[in-house]
């Protein structure tokens, strides 16, 4: 019984593994490949043409978006390569000299067709086509297999559309969020105590780290935004796009906010080498307990940021106004023992200014208010950036509502 207890969270686990989005791209990209030999061995006259599979597994991507946009500039750079490779072949045919030659143009074209990131493989398609015999027909039938490649991973994508990945993109934010909420606990612990200052200056360099984690979520959250593009799977795409983004650029302001508290803290630890403990008490009781609500407030505004469904979004704001609500109640009871504290430590008034003035950033920033302005001008700035894209869209969409 006890087995088959500790067996469910592990088969649980393995579940949700099983769901998640990496596996079903992995399986997509294997039926695509698949899929595209079988249909080159019937189109094409080589006796393997591996070509084709090779281009549908670099096709799909992982988004319909990058789909589009890198695989049509894969594609391009192939079949560049591959031209290139055809030409120098006719003309001189394979020497050390007429390689670097071919290396040269290739590159040089990839720059002219604007493939970007892919203008090595412009030289890669060229080599690998220049060193195989019988160059004229391997060259035309190496195009026709990338040409079989890419249809059938763009057709693949269009039937069995890629997974959205704004769940990932919003458990990483909810991570973000977790991580200051901890380290605001941390910092909380150490208030009413002798705090050496190494130890403060750690929770500082903890502080600092989080600008690697604002990245890692930001690359994760440009990878839900390209999963949202043109995907047909996803409605109000712009909407779920901007709510994340304006998320995590609230999150980013708090937390370099956070590490400005943290330094704060640090220099205070500093002043009181004399073993004196960083506040009396009451004050550090209440400050505790206003860090405590700013990590919760923290949490709750992004987990309301990574809420799709309206049900759990309402919970969500109300769980939001309830910490900052709270917050602002001890934020206010602080502010009254700092200004008494103030007169017994006049050195040290400062520090106790910006503990103040960093709290009330947060806040400001959380506040939903705020954050309601920060989002319509997120779309609005979005729709600018999607007339000036396409400025034929509005005359188009007006004609058809005649």
């Amino acid at each position: 019984m006890a087995d088959a207890v500790r067996r469910r969270p592990s088969l649980a686990r393995l579940a949700e593994r099983a769901r998640a989005p990496a596996v079903g791209q992995t399986l997509r990209a294997a039926m695509a490949a698949t899929i595209a030999y079988a249909v080159a061995l019937q189109l094409s006259s080589a006796a393997r043409p591996l070509t084709a599979p090779l281009t549908a597994l670099l096709v799909v991507q992982v988004t319909f978006y990058a789909t589009l946009t890198k695989g049509v500039r894969r594609v391009t750079a192939v079949v560049v390569g591959v031209l290139i490779a055809s030409g120098f072949s006719l003309m001189v045919g394979l020497s050390w000299w007429s390689l670097g030659l071919i290396i040269l143009a290739s590159l040089i074209a990839g720059r002219i067709v604007r493939v970007n990131e892919f203008v090595p493989e412009v030289a890669i398609s060229a080599m690998l086509v220049l060193g195989v015999t019988r160059v004229e027909g391997t060259a035309w039938a190496r195009i026709l297999e990338t040409l079989i490649g890419a249809v059938v991973g763009l057709t693949f994508n269009l039937v069995l559309a890629p997974p959205v990945w704004v769940e990932t993109a919003g458990e990483a934010i909810e991570d973000l969020a977790r991580r200051m909420r901890r380290l605001l606990l941390r910092s909380a612990e150490q208030l009413t105590v002798v705090t050496p200052h190494a130890e403060a200056t750690d929770r500082l360099h903890a502080a600092r780290e989080l600008d690697d984690s604002v990245g890692d979520v930001d690359a994760s959250l440009r990878r839900a935004e390209d999963s949202l593009r043109l995907n047909p799977r996803v409605r109000e795409a712009l909407m779920h796009r901007v709510v994340l983004r304006t998320g995590l650029d609230t999150l980013e302001i708090c937390a370099v906010v956070v590490r400005t508290l943290t330094r704060a803290l640090a220099d205070l630890a500093k002043a009181r080498e004399r073993g004196e403990p960083l506040f009396p008490r009451d004050v550090g009781a209440a400050l505790e307990d206003l860090l405590g609500y700013v990590g919760d407030a923290l949490v709750s505004f992004a987990q309301l940021v990574s809420t799709e469904v309206s049900a759990n979004a309402e919970t969500a704001a109300g769980r939001l106004e309830a910490d900052l609500g709270a917050a602002r109640a001890v934020r206010d009871r602080v502010e009254a023992l700092l200004l008494d504290s103030v007169e017994r430590d006049e050195e040290n008034w400062f520090l106790y200014g910006a503990l103040l003035a960093d709290v009330n950033r947060i806040l400001d920033e959380l506040d939903t208010e705020h954050r309601s302005a920060r989002l319509l001008e997120a779309l609005d700035r979005s729709g600018r950036d999607l007339r000036e894209d396409l400025p034929r869209l509005p005359r188009f969409r007006a004609w058809l509502t005649r």
